[in-house]
């Protein structure tokens, strides 16, 4: 049998008076670091998180002032001397941190990414692409690509866009296929200009290759076809945006009747379109149509295709549609008619744009890439109709 040592009866309470002893000081350390800050500092904090950028910068700069030698504060400053578009600032910033301190090379990392930021933002785009190729490495290896991807679409080099793009999707895991589709279609663009017709077939079969639903691709190589007098194959083309995406046969309904009308084939057309908007109900897809019906088979068959879409889906501009084609009838009501029909034009005004799903940007026409937060296919197909306040 094991005898008790009542003596450890007296150790136990040393040990946890200890403990106790040993968390009051590094609670003592976390506040005593923690009140190092200058209170500005704090007061940054604070107007940070009721929005107010101005003076939190200033506050910042009067920390930065006090507290010179941390780089974490001269960080914040920089972000927000960007935020607020004080671009000169950050960049001078950052050049004095990276000239004026003994830094490791972690530290030098850091301020030649928030520099190369700077660049960026100011437009200053090979010195921002220097500083970041040489910080393709480490902990900044998908920054440095991410940035550089935005840097080649801007400056349109598509080449390099597609390279940065494909080693961004090695390290990240994120396709990016989508977009390297439409940088080969862009490729593919460029070359029309200079009717370089091969060229421009090859970029885009590569776009297909790429991302097989790139409608993009398909309207271009109808496009091509069309022009060199290729009918059948311009259709063949259109017609594949049925099984890609659907809701884009908006964008190439009127290329498919005019081909067709070229052919003198515009009932075949008609058909085509009629059950594309049967299946889909796309607005574009009705307006192209009863436009066509309007001027090829007159104002009789084009009223019966507005009274039939006022009657199951009301709008005005169905309203409108249906007051024109009677306008077109009846000469003898023309002048009342028009002037309904003038008043339900400037009632329905110019409220149609397409709405960035990314960042809520409204367009006029429509884009492949969204002109404000450049994400593309973020623009809807068909355009919404809203109305602007006054």
């Amino acid at each position: 049998m094991v005898e008790f040592e009542f003596w450890w009866l007296l150790v136990i309470p040393f040990f946890f008076g200890l403990g106790w002893f040993a968390a009051r000081i590094d609670i003592r350390q976390i506040i005593s670091e923690n009140t190092d800050f200058p209170v500005a500092y704090f007061k940054g904090l604070h107007y940070l998180t009721t929005n107010q950028y101005k003076k939190a910068t200033e506050a910042f700069s009067d920390a930065v002032k006090i507290n010179n030698n941390s780089i974490e504060l001269h960080f914040a400053l920089g972000n927000l001397l960007r935020r607020t578009g004080q671009i000169d600032r950050a960049i001078n910033l950052h050049n004095e941190i990276l000239e004026s301190r003994e830094l490791t090379e972690n530290q030098q990392d850091s301020v030649k990414a928030e520099l190369a930021q700077d660049y960026f933002k100011a437009g200053l785009y090979d010195r921002s692409e220097e500083l970041l190729l040489n910080l393709k490495k480490g902990k900044y290896y998908q920054y440095s690509l991410g940035t550089l991807l935005q840097i080649y679409e801007r400056q349109r080099d598509w080449s390099k866009a597609i390279s940065t793009a494909l080693e961004l999707e090695k390290s990240s895991g994120i396709s990016f296929r989508k977009n390297i589709s439409h940088f080969n279609c862009e490729i593919a663009t460029e070359h029309l200009l200079n009717n370089n017709f091969v060229e421009a077939k090859d970029a885009l079969e590569n776009a297909l290759n790429e991302h097989k639903n790139c409608v993009r691709a398909n309207i271009l190589l109808g496009d091509i076809a069309d022009n060199q007098g290729n009918f059948e194959d311009a259709i063949t083309f259109w017609k594949k945006i049925e099984y890609q995406k659907p809701e884009y046969l908006g964008l190439v309904s009127s290329k498919i009747l005019n081909t067709y009308h070229r052919q003198n084939k515009i009932n075949d057309g008609l058909s085509i379109i009629s059950r594309y908007f049967d299946i889909y109900k796309l607005k574009t897809l009705l307006n192209v149509f009863y436009e066509t019906v309007i001027q090829n088979e007159g104002a009789v068959e084009a009223e019966k295709i507005a009274r039939n879409e006022l009657i199951q889906r009301p709008s005005l501009a169905a309203l409108e549609r249906l007051f024109q084609a009677k306008a077109m009838r009846n000469s003898n009501e023309l002048e009342n008619i028009e002037l309904i029909q003038q008043t339900l034009k400037n009632a329905i005004g110019n409220r149609k744009f397409y709405i960035c799903n990314e960042c809520g940007f409204k367009a006029r026409q429509f884009h492949w890439q969204c002109p404000a937060c450049n994400s593309w296919e973020t623009l809807p197909s068909e355009p919404t109709d809203i109305i602007l306040d006054e």
